[in-house]
């Protein structure tokens, strides 16, 4: 490795000394075969991209009632009113179990879970 070291800095030295002489000028009329060849390639480009924050929620289109998703923080002052059964619906229900009937419905299901084991 330091040899190759070695011939490359004498190689620059060289070409310092002889102030880059040792190479043949080129005439007006050709171009050279470097410009020629990057004239022929194609020429890419960067696009800049449609994201303005790190979240890619923000690259999907806006749907409606998407609830959180929306990302429109309005959107929860445009909400509707609670619902209220009509008076036929409530009559129909049946009165809520009291905590005493809750926990002996909760202790047959448990020893029924228990059972089908």
């Amino acid at each position: 490795m330091p040899s190759f070291f070695k011939k490359l800095t004498n190689r620059f030295k060289r070409k310092s000394q002889d102030g880059g002489a040792s190479q043949p000028a080129a005439s007006t009329t050709d171009a050279p075969p470097a410009v020629a060849a990057a004239a022929a390639e194609p020429t890419y480009s960067i696009q800049p991209h449609p994201a303005t924050t790190n979240d890619p929620a923000d690259l999907q289109p806006k749907q409606p009632g998407g609830g959180l998703a929306t990302s429109d923080p309005t959107s929860a002052f445009h909400a509707r009113d609670p619902y209220v059964p009509s008076q036929e619906i409530l009559k129909g229900l049946e009165p809520p179990l009291g905590r005493d009937e809750l926990r002996a419905r909760a202790t047959e299901l448990n020893q029924q879970a228990e059972g089908s084991k």
